[in-house]
């Protein structure tokens, strides 16, 4: 992933989950970590609330229950951060590369 698309994803994530911005870029494995430590609190003491954000994000419902499940071989906190982060780059990488011009002054056109 390039720097600028990590960057985007690390921005997305910080908005998403209400973070403050981190002083440094943080490496991918980083940006896991630290989201699933976030994630792991979030499925103690807010699971409809991150239920709910997984939904806004757009993540696949399958893929949240399998994460969920005791089939998956990963924690379930490691699971959904995967999940959550991939989306994440796909979002960043969507919205960099689909750049909506400038509509410059809507000044006037009021309805």
């Amino acid at each position: 992933m390039s720097k600028d698309n990590l960057a985007a994803t690390a921005e997305l994530i910080a908005k998403d989950f209400e973070l403050e911005p981190q002083e440094k870029t943080l490496t991918e494995e980083e940006l896991l970590q630290l989201l699933s430590n976030i994630v792991a609190e979030m499925i103690e003491y807010r699971l409809e609330f991150l239920l709910s954000l997984m939904y806004r994000l757009d993540i696949d419902e399958k893929k949240v229950n399998f994460a969920l499940s005791p089939f998956c071989e990963e924690s379930a906190n490691i699971a959904l951060a995967k999940l959550i982060l991939e989306r994440q780059k796909q979002r960043a990488f969507t919205k960099q590369y689909y750049k909506q011009e400038d509509l410059g002054d809507l000044e006037g056109l009021e309805l």
